[in-house]
């Protein structure tokens, strides 16, 4: 065990007085009293996550030199790595999205005939964290008795389904399946009231909304967030994601997400958590400078954060 007092550690919500960290292979743990291995300058806080990359369209060692700890890989990659949790492949229609797209690698998709065949697809996904369908409208798309065999299947492996849903009726096919996720804030329209609250009963989101104009202001970017912030205030769950490798978005924490997920209303102390999924379980990220919690300093403050430099 090694034991750091940094100059300040935000840890569970809130900066913790006179902080010292506990940091093992297994995670990461405050403590109360202690005489500290190493003195840090700056602020700790638990492993940040990034809940939507693509793997095989960006670098890991680019994200995590960027102060992301984990990532979740949902779709195009398959070799196991450590701090990695993965979709594996796509499961789609015959035809269906991404495997219309260049940008996706050969044997990324997997298309799924019948719910007895997606049952299959699923036992299929040897050593995924979770299984991800797209639903994604002009070109074929899953029926929903597919869709939810998919998620039945997926459920009885103790596995959340994760649904990329894009058009009309697509969040609705999810819910109706039992979708706990959605890779996407939902952009295309602005989604009624009980649908939003069936989303927020059911599912957690993963935002992506700089993917929208790379932070310069859009229609559908306004639409996620209009989105988004209804869906929180019915108690829904967020999920910080970014799809790092879907156009000119920042590797490693990216300041123009954080500062979208601002305009929903979020505070600082709310995107902390949305950030930090699996916190005790991961290496902590370092702010050298400190975390500056000032709205208009948040973003670009926590931009700094890398990973604990060796002793």
């Amino acid at each position: 065990m090694t034991l750091l007092a940094p100059d300040t550690l935000w840890w569970d919500g809130g900066f913790v007085p006179g902080g010292l960290l506990s940091v093992l292979p297994s995670g990461c743990t405050p403590v109360a009293a202690g005489i500290p291995d190493r003195r840090l300058p700056g602020t700790l806080l638990p492993g940040l996550t990034d809940a939507h990359v693509h793997l095989a369209l960006a670098d890991l060692g680019t994200i995590r030199s960027g102060g992301i700890t984990e990532v979740w890989d949902l779709g195009g990659f398959a070799d196991p790595v450590p701090g990695v949790r993965y979709a594996r492949q796509f499961l789609t229609a015959p035809g269906g999205y991404p495997s219309d797209r260049p940008w996706a690698p050969p044997g990324s998709s997997r298309f799924v005939h019948s719910p007895a065949d997606g049952a299959e697809a699923v036992a299929e996904q040897t050593g995924a964290s979770f299984i991800k369908v797209t639903l994604h409208t002009g070109g074929p798309l899953l029926s929903r008795p597919t869709v939810t065999a998919i998620a039945d299947a997926a459920h009885a492996a103790g596995l959340p389904l994760i649904v990329h849903c894009e058009g009309p009726g697509t969040v609705e096919t999810a819910l109706a399946a039992g979708a706990d996720l959605l890779a996407h804030t939902p952009w295309t329209s602005l989604l009624d009231d009980g649908v939003l609250r069936a989303a927020a009963a059911q599912t957690a989101w993963i935002s992506t909304l700089d993917i929208h104009g790379w932070g310069t202001p859009t229609p559908a970017c306004e639409t996620a967030i209009a989105n988004l912030r209804r869906f929180l205030s019915y108690g829904g769950k967020l999920h910080y994601g970014t799809d790092l490798g879907n156009g000119p978005l920042v590797p490693g924490i990216n300041p123009r997400e954080i500062r979208a997920l601002q305009h929903t209303g979020l505070p600082p102390a709310d995107i902390l958590t949305a950030m930090t999924p699996s916190a005790a379980t991961l290496p902590p990220t370092w702010i050298p400078t400190g975390l500056n919690l000032d709205p208009s300093h948040f973003a670009d403050s926590l931009s700094t954060a890398r990973p604990l430099p060796p002793p």
